[in-house]
């Protein structure tokens, strides 16, 4: 029964982002790479300040994955850093936090690459 309450708020928290996503793709003039931004610095912002690490521990992977999450795993690692490094986890901490992701995300879109064939417009 835990498994499927973890599950269940996982799907009903990423959801809810992916919502807010799609409502400002739908209502807005923002484009996808400024409503990714945004998301991005926003959970940033709600990582440094505190509020977005109680949403990840209640919600793990619909909290944690999104771009939110990514902008709150560069500032834990930007915090981890500093309390290691000194001034220098300033620039060393976000590269070690956001490093695994950003190379699958680089790996998957060659993988993709070779599978695809390429479109003009």
């Amino acid at each position: 029964m835990y498994v499927f309450l973890s599950l269940l708020k996982a799907f009903l928290v990423g959801g809810l982002i992916c919502l807010l996503g799609q409502i400002l793709l739908d209502y807005t003039k923002l484009t996808p790479g400024r409503i990714l931004v945004t998301f991005v610095v926003s959970g940033v912002v709600l990582g440094g300040i505190g509020l977005y690490q109680p949403l990840v521990d209640f919600a793990g992977a619909g909290a944690s994955v999104p771009l939110f999450g990514f902008g709150n795993t560069l500032v834990q690692g930007t915090k981890e850093a500093i309390a290691q490094d000194g001034l220098l986890g300033v620039v060393t901490g976000p590269l070690k936090a956001g490093s695994a992701g950003i190379m699958t995300a680089i790996l998957s879109g060659l993988a993709v690459s070779f599978c695809a064939r390429p479109k003009s417009k």
